[in-house]
């Protein structure tokens, strides 16, 4: 079994992937958010997922566009 490179990140294309997988209002909730915060949807992802796995990761309350933060 071939294994991949490892990423840090999630892409763009693992976004839209993961996204197509959740329920509507889920959905929606997050592209909603990535939207009123100017984040892309693959960061809004990773922190929603860091957040429940991990209570002092940067979580969305962290985020504050425009204030320097």
């Amino acid at each position: 079994m071939r294994s991949l490179p490892s990423q840090e990140q999630l892409t763009p294309t693992d976004a839209e992937v993961i996204l197509e997988r959740l329920p509507d209002r889920i959905r929606a909730a997050l592209i909603a958010r990535a939207a009123e915060i100017e984040y892309p949807i693959e960061a809004i992802l990773e922190m929603a997922i860091a957040s429940y796995l991990d209570t002092e990761a940067l979580g969305f309350i962290d985020c504050k566009p425009g204030r320097g933060q």
